[in-house]
């Protein structure tokens, strides 16, 4: 049994998302109507999962959210509007412990809510299953001494990487505080590029690439145009599109395309894997599979192994959910499994930084 906490201040909005879940004979639901009760029940109801609403009276989600988090570790989902500022506070939240978020719906809220029911249902289910962290796992700095930089070292017998690479990253439930604690590791010589397939909204990557730009010493963008692969740049994909790579005029491209309905999650990093290994040799490609449900980028990610590129899961000890780099994992397509703190350093030293 799944025990259910859901919070808003709005009693229909409680309501939708509460009926939701009547037909669901594995959920039990209790109802809060704002921060302090979100904390009480916290301790009373002792939730497995709690969808916490951001805007409330009394106690605000983010504060709500950091007591809940210090008095009892629960897998959290906030609930939130899909505008920039409702992303930089997403971000904020998950900095703090939130596993997962639900884009709060508009219009009429009995439709709206219909339409992502499914979508609601699984994000919930798969937060019962996520291992949230008690405190937020904030960046590292940049400023850090000479001795942190230090890479693992790589194989006696690995050759220089090419001059024309990529580094692929598939990323869900749990990315964007994962992703915080291993692009800021990433130094301005590295040699290729890194294009990060996040499954976000729409409206949500830009204020994402833009928030890891500050903490990064790579640049980072959103791919929302053709935009020629540079080194020294962190790609992240647009949300409600597919990103891609491709020649043009002989170069590397990377581009943003409509979604492909032949895959479930997006951006689709199994999408951005083929496309790699599609203008690249293997050798010439790193893959990183970090923390998501279901399987997305498994197979593209196995092939670029198995064709004789090199691939990063990350390990279950560190993942928020071990969906993904299991799955990876299971196709024997990882040639390491590592925890998340020590991704950026065995990227940097297959690339000879």
């Amino acid at each position: 049994m799944i025990r259910l906490l859901i919070v808003d201040d709005s009693a229909l909005m409680r309501r939708q998302l509460a009926a939701l879940f009547d037909g669901e004979p594995d959920f039990e639901v209790r109802l809060a109507r704002n921060g302090v009760e979100a904390v009480l029940e916290n301790r009373r109801f002792e939730p497995d999962v709690i969808t916490l609403d951001i805007n409330m009276p009394e106690l605000d989600g983010l504060t709500a959210l950091a007591m809940i988090m210090a008095e009892r570790e629960v897998a959290v989902v906030m609930v939130s509007s899909l505008t920039e500022k409702g992303a930089l506070i997403t971000f904020e939240a998950l900095n703090l412990g939130a596993v997962d978020f639900i884009a709060k719906p508009g219009g009429t809220i009995s439709l709206s809510i219909d339409l992502v029911r499914a979508a609601i249902i699984e994000k919930v289910r798969t937060a019962a299953q996520a291992r949230p962290r008690r405190t937020a796992r904030r960046p590292v700095p940049l400023a850090l001494p000479e001795a942190a930089w230090a890479p693992a070292p790589a194989p006696a017998s690995a050759p220089a990487p090419a001059r024309e690479g990529v580094v692929v990253v598939g990323v869900s439930t749990g990315g964007p505080n994962t992703l915080e604690q291993i692009l800021p590791l990433l130094p301005l010589t590295l040699p290729w590029p890194v294009l990060v397939a996040q499954h976000m909204p729409a409206s949500f990557t830009a204020s994402f690439a833009n928030r890891l730009d500050g903490l990064c010493s790579l640049k980072v963008v959103e791919v929302n145009r053709p935009m020629p692969l540079e080194a020294g740049t962190i790609y992240i994909g647009k949300g409600g599109a597919d990103m891609v790579v491709v020649r043009r005029s002989g170069r590397l491209t990377v581009i943003a395309k409509p979604e492909n309905d032949a895959f479930l999650w997006h951006p689709s990093a199994e999408l951005l894997g083929r496309s790699a290994l599609e203008q690249l040799e293997a050798a010439n490609v790193v893959g990183v599979m970090l923390t998501g449900m279901g399987s997305d980028g498994a197979n593209a990610f196995a092939d670029i192994r198995r064709r004789g590129g090199r691939t990063i899961a990350e390990s279950k000890e560190s993942a928020v959910v071990f969906g993904m780099p299991a799955e990876l994992i299971k196709r024997d397509g990882a040639t390491v499994i590592l925890p998340a703190e020590k991704i950026a350093a065995q990227v940097n030293a297959w690339l000879g930084c």
